[in-house]
């Protein structure tokens, strides 16, 4: 649950994800309410915020046994590997999908890191928001992202009167 939840409030890339160390997320005994992690595909920190359920949540995953003198928040089964892989995390979405009887083959890890986004996106109509939220350096990219169209733009204008 905590990693389903940090994955959601982070809207970070898979890869960024499973990469967390504890020290990302706790301070002084505490789960932080806000966190700054390095992106790795453009070395810039994105920071987001943890809300309470996800504090609770990572609250209970720190008291499980496997965490015990672990450095890194979602640790691999195995000494070589510090933690999980790109491809357990895909796997894990994916049995999730499929345990509330979703189509497994419609979502996937980027689900994930797009879900905050997309209803911020709607409920706002705020971009830059969104951009800053996920990182991006150009707001073309956050566009596409989102899959924006002009019918949403005229949407939001019409929306708002003058």
């Amino acid at each position: 649950m905590a990693l389903f939840n940090l994955a959601i409030d982070s809207k970070l890339r898979g890869c960024d994800l499973v990469r967390m160390k504890v020290v990302d997320v706790m301070a002084s005994g505490q789960i932080k309410e806000r966190a700054s992690v390095l992106q790795s595909k453009t070395q810039k920190p994105v920071r987001f915020e943890i809300s309470e359920g996800t504090r609770a949540s990572l609250d209970r995953w720190m008291q499980d046994p496997l965490m015990v003198g672990s450095e890194h928040l979602w640790p691999g089964r195995f000494h070589e590997r510090l933690h999980i892989s790109t491809r357990k995390y895909a796997r894990i979405v994916r049995k999730w999908v499929a345990s509330i009887g979703l189509e497994a083959s419609a979502y996937g890890t980027h689900s994930m890191r797009r879900t905050k986004v997309t209803q911020i996106y709607k409920k706002t109509g705020n971009l830059r928001a969104v951009q800053l939220l996920l990182g991006h350096t150009k707001m073309d990219s956050t566009v596409r992202y989102l899959g924006v169209e002009l019918e949403d733009a005229l949407a939001i204008a019409e929306a708002v009167e003058i």
